[in-house]
C-alpha cells in the first residue's frame, strides 16, 4: 500500500509526496504551514547558525557572530517561559564555553545537561578551530553541567572514535545513545554525508561510525536532525530536484516504519518552506525538530530576513478531517474508532503528526483537541460548492480553476445536500472545467453529494478519458470507468448500490477514492466496492472535468437531478 505525506499549503501550493510501504516508511497525512522569522531580538544583522531546540522546548541554541561574544562564532540562548510565549533575547553562554574560537552548531542532550557542538559549520568553511582537535578540519565536541542552573564547562573533545576524521553538526538521539553528523572523509558517495555512531551506555564513547545507507547521495548532505521518536530525519542536501524552493541547499527528509529500518529515499520539502538569496551557499539549512513533531526551526538566508542568516520556525500540522467533508467532527472520530489498535494510516496522527504505527489513545489526543473545527486541508486541490444563486460560472473555492455552465443548469440556491446545489436537466445540462490532475499521477479521492440520475448517466468525468463518477446503464448502480494502465488491466469498477431506487428525492453522497494500489466506491459513507487485486496505475489522461455528463458528451449520459459540493483531493480519505 502506498502512503501520503501532503506538504504545503493551497496558497503556496500543496504537495503530496508518496513513500512506498515496501520501504516500511511511516504514517499518517501532515503538511507544512508557512515558514515564520522569528525576527528581533533573536534574529539580527549578523549570522546565525545552528538553532537548535532543548527537548521541553523553551531553549533554542544556535551560533553567531553578532557583537558581545569572544571572537569568531560563539554559543548563544535563547528562552522563554512556555512554548506559547516569545523568545527572550540571546544570552551569550559566556567563558569557558566561548573562546575565541568557532563554536557552532549546538545540540543539546535531552536532559539539558550535555551540549554538543562543532567547531566548524560547513564542510572546508575556514574555521577558526579549537586547539587539540583531532580531525584537522572539523570536530564535535561538547559542553557540561551538573545542573540547568550552572554554568557550561569549558570544550572538551568527544573523542577519535568520531573525530579522528572530518566530523560537523551533531544530533543525538533522546536516549544518547546515537549521534548523527556529517562528514567529508574518504568514502562519501557525494563529498559530505550523514554518519551515524552508537554507544552502549552514556558513560561509554562513541566509536565507529558509519555512513548511512540512505538517504546519503552523490551530492553534498549534511546537518542531520533526528526526531524524538527516531523515526524521521530531517537534514539539507544540494542534490537536485524538481521544486523544493530557490537556493542550492534545501531542507529534505525521510521517515521510517521503526528505528530498526534502514531509513528510505528522502523527499524535499515544498518550495514555501526552501528558500534562500542568491549565492552559492543561499538556502535553508540546520533543521531542528520540536519533541513533539508540531514545529520544525532552521536557518535561511531568504529575503526578507534580518541578517545574512536567521531563524525561522514552520508548523507541522496533521491532517485530521480523514472523511473529506471540510470540518473535524464525530464522524472522523468514528473511522478512528473503527480502526483501533489497528495500523491504520489516515487516522495515525500521533503523538508525532506521523503517528507511530497504531491508532490508539495518543491519536485521540490530537483529534480531540481540533473536533468540530473547520481545517484548512492542502489536500484539497477543488471544491466546487455549487451554491451560487446565478450567472454561468461555479467557482471553484481552493484554485482558479472554475466551471463553466453549458446548456443552462438551474441554480437551486435553497435546495442542496450542503447549502445549495445545481440543477440538471437530463437532456444537455454540464460544467465544464479546466484539467484538474492526471489519474496516473498519484493517489486521490473524488467526492460529490446527488440526487435523482438514471441508468447509464454521468456524474462526473474527463475529457478525452473516462467517466470517474457514473450510473450503470441497466440499474443505476454506482460504478467508475477509470481503468487501469498496462496490458490485462482491469476494466471498471462496478458496486451493487443503485441511487436511482426510490426514494428519488434523497441525497447521497458518491466517493471515488483511488489509495495507489485499489480503486473503492463509497456511498454515504459505506464502501460498495473495491478491486479485489492491487493495480500498478491508472490510465493518464491530462483532460478538464465534465460535470453532468459522461467524457464524449454522448446522449443518455447527461445527468437528470441534483449535484452539489463536488471535492477532490489528492490523497486518500475514508468518506
Amino acid at each position: 500500500m502506498k502512503r501520503t505525506i501532503s506538504l504545503g499549503p493551497r496558497k503556496a501550493g500543496a504537495l503530496v509526496l508518496v513513500l512506498v510501504l515496501g520501504a516500511k516508511v511511516a504514517n499518517a497525512d501532515f503538511f507544512f504551514g508557512e515558514p515564520v522569522n522569528l525576527g528581533p531580538p533573536l534574529n539580527g544583522p549578523d549570522d546565525m547558525w545552528g538553532g537548535c531546540l532543548s527537548r521541553d522546548g523553551l531553549e533554542l541554541y544556535f551560533s553567531s557572530n553578532r557583537p558581545g561574544g569572544y571572537g569568531g562564532y560563539d554559543l548563544w540562548v535563547s528562552k522563554r517561559e512556555s512554548t506559547r510565549d516569545e523568545w527572550g533575547p540571546p544570552t551569550n553562554l559566556g567563558s569557558p564555553a566561548n573562546s575565541p574560537y568557532d563554536e557552532c552548531m549546538p545540540c543539546p542532550s535531552t536532559d539539558g545537561l550535555t551540549l554538543y557542538f562543532s567547531d566548524g559549520h560547513l564542510p572546508y568553511d575556514n574555521a577558526k578551530q579549537l586547539p587539540g582537535g583531532l580531525g584537522g578540519d572539523g570536530d564535535i565536541w561538547k559542553l557540561t553541567r551538573q545542573t540547568r542552573d550552572e554554568p557550561w564547562s569549558a570544550a572538551g573533545n568527544i573523542g577519535p572514535g568520531i573525530n579522528s576524521e572530518h566530523a560537523i553538526g551533531p544530533s543525538i538521539s533522546v536516549d544518547g545513545l546515537s549521534l548523527y553528523f556529517q562528514s567529508h572523509r574518504p568514502g562519501t558517495k557525494g563529498g559530505c554525508d550523514l554518519m551515524l555512531t552508537k554507544r552502549t551506555s552514556i558513560s561509554d564513547p562513541f566509536t565507529n561510525p558509519v555512513f548511512l545507507r540512505t538517504p546519503n547521495s552523490s551530492d553534498a548532505d549534511f546537518c542531520p536532525d533526528i526526531s524524538l521518536d527516531g523515526l524521521v530525519l530531517f537534514f539539507s542536501s544540494t542534490r537536485p530536484c524538481v521544486g523544493g524552493g530557490t537556493g542550492p541547499y534545501r531542507l529534505w527528509v525521510t521517515t521510517r516504519k521503526s528505528i530498526l529500518d534502514p531509513f528510505p529515499s528522502p523527499q524535499v520539502l515544498p518550495a514555501h518552506v526552501n528558500g534562500g538569496g542568491s549565492t552559492w551557499f543561499s538556502g535553508c539549512y540546520d533543521p531542528s525538530l520540536s519533541s513533539d513533531g508540531s514545529t520544525l526551526y532552521f536557518m535561511s538566508d531568504r529575503p526578507g530576513g534580518f541578517g545574512g542568516f536567521d531563524i525561522y520556525e514552520v508548523p507541522i500540522v496533521p491532517i485530521l478531517d480523514f472523511n473529506g467533508d471540510g470540518i473535524v467532527d464525530s464522524a472522523d472520530m468514528c473511522i478512528m474508532i473503527d480502526h483501533w489498535d489497528s495500523d491504520y494510516p489516515l487516522c495515525d496522527i500521533g503523538p508525532m503528526p506521523w503517528g507511530d504505527g497504531v491508532v490508539d489513545v495518543e491519536d485521540l489526543k490530537v483529534l480531540a483537541g481540533h473536533l468540530f473545527e473547520e481545517m484548512a486541508d492542502p489536500t484539497l486541490i477543488a471544491h466546487w460548492t455549487l451554491d451560487e444563486a446565478q450567472g454561468v460560472i461555479a467557482y471553484n473555492n481552493v484554485t482558479d480553476c472554475d466551471g463553466t455552465l453549458i446548456g443552462g443548469p438551474v441554480w437551486q440556491p435553497d435546495v442542496g445536500a450542503v447549502a445549495g446545489s445545481l440543477q440538471f436537466d437530463g437532456a444537455d445540462d454540464y460544467v465544464t472545467t479546466d484539467p484538474v490532475l492526471n489519474p496516473a499521477d498519484g493517489v486521490f479521492s473524488v467526492i460529490a453529494w446527488v440526487q435523482g440520475g438514471a441508468p447509464g448517466q454521468v456524474i462526473l468525468s474527463q475529457a478525452d478519458g473516462a467517466s470517474w463518477l457514473c450510473l450503470d446503464p441497466v440499474e443505476g448502480c454506482l460504478m467508475t470507468e477509470l481503468k487501469a494502465s498496462g496490458r490485462g488491466a482491469l476494466g471498471p469498477l462496478l458496486s451493487r448500490t443503485s441511487i436511482t431506487d426510490p426514494p428519488e428525492a434523497d441525497w447521497h453522497r458518491m466517493a471515488l477514492v483511488w489509495d495507489g494500489l485499489y480503486r473503492h466506491l463509497y456511498v454515504d459513507g459505506i464502501e460498495v466496492a473495491r478491486d479485489t487485486t492491487p493495480l500498478s496505475s491508472l490510465e493518464g489522461v491530462q483532460g478538464g472535468l465534465y460535470l453532468g455528463v459522461g467524457s464524449t458528451l454522448a446522449p443518455g449520459s447527461f445527468f437528470s437531478g441534483l449535484i452539489d459540493d463536488v471535492r477532490i483531493y489528492n490523497r486518500a480519505v475514508e468518506p
